[in-house]
């Protein structure tokens, strides 16, 4: 097999084996219901949140189409009113991808000392942090505030021409949703694996840089996270799985070990 044919093999592996490593953070965490559940409260009380906002969306989304797509007002029927449904998709994609990664924001820094825990828990079955910085709760949640804003205000950039591109008939609902997703995923692993790396001092810049080394897996996790999100109640159940996933990848993208080394559950 020629180089050029490896390397298509090897990212392809790759991302599935990132996909695995959300299934091996579930694994973990269902080892010990008593952190799965403490995990929960966090992300329950984001869902909660999060619903209520998706309901009103809803209701509201035959007018913000209308608004959206204001140009439309003067034309014919059958034009106007397929413009209104590709604007409304639009904006509900849009909103889809802005909610999952907001609502991994806004859960991290509810939960951030339960989510902190799950993941020292995990690093240590796994060989544990020599280097680790030991930051203060304040600075911690402000280095978590900064970073999670920065990802949203990429998401958003992001997020602007991906919206209108779903105006475009067929692939604005095939190929963009597609995109969305890969885009979605490889945001929320640079968000997931923020616990871990600040756990080591190192900020977003230091996740772009590590994970963009091993991109295909980064990717495959992130993923899997995202199309996990989109089920209903996913994102409150698959949190902690996400947590304890996210530190995996890290491990793994820094070359530390992912076997285990002590047989103490989480």
């Amino acid at each position: 097999m020629s180089g050029d044919q490896k390397r298509p093999a090897t990212a392809l592996r790759e991302f599935f084996t990132g996909a695995g490593l959300l299934g091996r953070g579930l694994g973990l965490v269902l080892g010990s219901p008593r952190l799965f559940l403490i995990g929960l409260i966090p992300a329950l009380i984001s869902g909660v949140l999060y619903t209520t906002a998706m309901v009103l969306l809803l209701r509201f989304l035959p007018d913000l189409s209308a608004q959206v797509t204001w140009f439309a007002d003067d034309w014919s029927g059958w034009l106007r009113g397929t413009f209104r449904v590709l604007g409304g998709t639009a904006v509900l994609g849009l909103s889809v991808l802005l909610g999952v990664l907001t609502f991994t924001a806004v859960t991290l820094l509810i939960g951030d000392p339960f989510y902190e825990k799950i993941s020292e828990l995990v690093e240590d079955r796994f060989g544990g942090v020599p280097e680790a910085v030991n930051l203060g709760f304040w600075e911690s949640l402000r280095r978590s505030l900064v970073d999670s804003l920065k990802l949203i205000g990429i998401s958003i950039l992001v997020g602007i021409p991906l919206f209108l591109l779903g105006f475009l008939p067929f692939v604005g609902q095939t190929v963009i949703p597609v995109l969305a997703g890969g885009v979605g995923g490889w945001l929320l692993a640079l968000e997931l694996t923020g616990v871990p790396f600040q756990r080591r001092g190192q900020r977003l810049r230091h996740r772009r840089l590590v994970l963009g080394r091993h991109r295909a897996l980064g990717l495959g996790f992130g993923s899997a996270v995202f199309a996990c999100f989109l089920i209903p109640l996913g994102a409150v159940l698959v949190m902690p799985a996400a947590i304890a996933g996210a530190t995996l990848l890290a491990r793994r993208s820094l070359g530390k070990p992912i076997e285990i080394t002590s047989t103490a559950s989480l």
